[in-house]
């Protein structure tokens, strides 16, 4: 049965859209027409959203877990409890993102994780389509609640069997780049196409330049487990903020980032650089209490998510995100959507996968209101929310 989605306007990825009719077949995009321009065929479905912007399903290159579950579970009732939740938050695809383990935790993770990727996808969940490693080349001084007995120095072996164990499928890298041999990672790192973020780093300015130059794409969750921004030394937070070439993400939950400093990062970044994620952990989309991030014990409690006294993770959901960051900063929605769509899809190399509504494509598409809240989520034409 074919289905046809209506609303006032239309953001496909690089622009918008008045009036449009998406007609889908088969779970994938038959055409995008002008709904004022063709008369909805009689037998055809139709669902109208008056007054909302359709929007590519969003892509979340930072998440550990939600649902009661993590990602280093590797298992298919934890990735597919993770997809089921995601998808009726309308996220489509994600990267799962491991945290520092000992290495042979982290080795099987990712195999396990890859062996999933490669199996017939699952219909109506969203689609992990990458693997993040967040570890284990960070910084002791700014690791968080990443475990310090667990950090290693960079080194291009280690790196290359974390790789190959997963299969290939990591396509991102959180790294410090003050760390000894972390140049020359990112160099062998980009040269594989994996994409290198900034991150858990106490960097100088030019350290996080030298990194820029060897290939660095973008900045891990912008303010958080960073050196702090000096008018003498801007370190790593004030080359991220000032660079032109880097992409940079950001935790937009207001627990993480003030509104203030979430409207510093857009002027900063703009609507080409900037990346909305939500670092979430196993608690979103659970109730208090306590859960576990990477295997060990995080206390959530009113938004917080809490281990050794530190922020760990967070429960936000993309679309919290979203409506979040059009509130704190005024931006439109078509300009938020950017953010946990296109953008994303760009600094990973992902667009054929994630971040545009085209003919042809699968019709994984969202529908959200003037302030950015969730409407509907379609993922492969197959309504979840």
């Amino acid at each position: 049965m074919q289905t046809a989605i209506t609303a006032e306007r239309l953001w496909d990825g690089s622009r918008l859209v008045d009036k449009p009719a998406i007609l889908i077949q088969d779970g994938h995009i038959a055409s995008i027409v002008s709904r004022d321009a063709v008369e909805i065929p009689a037998g055809v479905y139709a669902v109208d959203f008056p007054g909302a912007t359709l929007g590519p399903a969003f892509f979340d290159v930072h998440i550990h877990g939600a649902a009661g579950h993590d990602v280093m579970e590797a298992t298919p009732q934890a990735l597919g409890a993770i997809s089921r939740f995601l998808a009726s938050r309308g996220t489509g695809s994600f990267l799962a993102t491991t945290v520092t383990a000992s290495l042979d935790t982290t080795l099987r993770a990712v195999e396990g994780i890859a062996k999933l990727m490669e199996q017939q996808p699952a219909q109506g969940v969203a689609q992990p389509i990458g693997i993040h490693l967040e570890g284990p080349f960070l910084s002791h001084a700014r690791r968080g609640v990443q475990p310090a007995e667990h950090l290693l120095a960079p080194d291009i072996a280690t790196f290359d069997r974390l790789f190959d164990a997963a299969g290939g499928h990591v396509r991102l890298m959180t790294i410090a780049p003050e760390l000894p041999g972390a140049v020359d990672l990112i160099r062998h790192a980009t040269a594989r196409q994996v994409r290198v973020s900034l991150g858990h780093s106490d960097a100088t300015r030019a350290e996080t330049q030298a990194a820029i130059e060897a290939g660095a794409a973008s900045a891990t969750h912008t303010f958080n487990a960073m050196r702090p921004l000096d008018h003498r030394e801007p370190g790593i937070l004030g080359t991220v903020l000032t660079s032109d070439s880097l992409f940079a993400e950001l935790i937009c939950d207001g627990i993480h980032t003030e509104p203030e400093i979430v409207r510093l990062w857009w002027r900063a970044k703009g609507p080409e650089r900037a990346i909305l994620v939500t670092d979430a952990m196993s608690a979103a989309g659970m109730p208090d209490g306590e859960y576990q991030l990477g295997g060990f014990a995080v206390q959530v409690a009113h938004g917080r998510a809490m281990a050794r006294g530190v922020l760990a993770g967070s429960v936000l959901t993309l679309d919290r995100a979203l409506s979040n960051f059009v509130a704190f900063t005024g931006a439109t929605v078509d300009q938020g959507l950017r953010l946990l769509t296109a953008n994303p899809a760009k600094m990973t190399g992902l667009t054929e996968q994630a971040g545009c509504v085209s003919t042809g494509r699968p019709a994984n598409l969202v529908a959200v209101d003037p302030t950015g809240q969730l409407l509907a989520s379609f993922v492969q034409g197959e309504r979840v929310s």
